[in-house]
């Protein structure tokens, strides 16, 4: 069974294709293989020549893997959607919004 096409938007192709050529930067940058990054990562040579292309086929995870075998650089993944802007301000403006404020306490309230 072949694989299912996946249909990117042009900026998101774009995307992709600017990722896949910092990593190739990065490994070249680092002096390292194609065979060494592949081996590391557990992935063949087609593969990571596919990531360095921008390919939309190949899953998040060898991604990972192969940023891993860039010396840890993994841990690059955890800035994705870090600082959420719009999803913060929708947040927001679904907060529900009480009708009026707490009841304070008296002053012997509670201290016993």
């Amino acid at each position: 069974m072949g694989k299912k096409a996946v249909t990117l938007m042009p900026q998101t192709q774009t995307i992709l294709e600017t990722v896949g050529e910092q990593i190739k930067m990065a490994r070249l940058r680092r002096k390292i293989s194609v065979e060494l990054v592949a081996s590391r990562a557990g992935i063949s040579r087609a593969t990571l020549w596919a990531v360095e292309k921008g390919s939309p086929s190949v899953s998040i995870g060898i991604y990972a893997a192969i940023l891993h075998s860039l010396n840890n650089m993994d841990k690059d993944l955890l800035f994705i959607a870090k600082d959420d802007n719009l999803g913060r301000k929708l947040q927001d403006l679904d907060l529900p919004v009480r009708k009026r404020a707490p009841q304070k306490r008296g002053a012997d309230d509670g201290k016993r």
